[in-house]
């Protein structure tokens, strides 16, 4: 499971007294946790994958806020722990990937119009599962719906 080769890496990183790795795992775990107990849910590889995607955004918009405000630094650690986490995501998929399923969705729910966004939206995430982020899905459905 996706929790155990965290906690091993983790584990690692401690070892290795690689203080910035080890800081983002234990937050991830942390994290991780938190969600299994506000939300009752059982640690799956869906669940980790579902806080790993959160934090990964908060990174990104993170970073885009600091290199408003100049922060070079700031950019610099909003990165480095971005690409740590996101070396637990699953493979992220292309541009035309993503865009094709996309069209997929469209054409299952027979959505006609962009008020139709929010349904295409959903199902094409839940089709996605962790393959691209919202941004891209949401990009990819307004090019795609009329």
């Amino acid at each position: 499971m996706l929790i155990d080769q965290i906690r091993e890496d983790l584990k690692t990183s401690m070892k290795a007294r690689d203080s910035a790795r080890t800081d983002v795992l234990r937050f991830l775990l942390s994290e991780v946790k938190n969600v299994g107990i506000n939300e009752k849910k059982e640690l799956d590889d869906g669940v980790v994958t579902q806080v790993i995607q959160k934090l990964s955004k908060q990174r990104r918009d993170g970073m885009d806020q600091f290199k408003a405000a100049g922060r070079q630094d700031l950019v610099d650690k909003e990165a480095a722990e971005l690409a740590i986490l996101e070396g637990y995501l699953p493979k992220q998929l292309s541009d035309a990937d993503v865009e094709a399923a996309v069209r997929a969705v469209v054409a299952e729910l027979g959505a006609t119009s962009k008020k139709d966004m929010g349904k295409v939206m959903k199902a094409a995430l839940e089709k996605l599962k962790g393959g691209a982020d919202g941004k891209r899905v949401q990009a990819a459905a307004a090019r795609v719906l009329p």
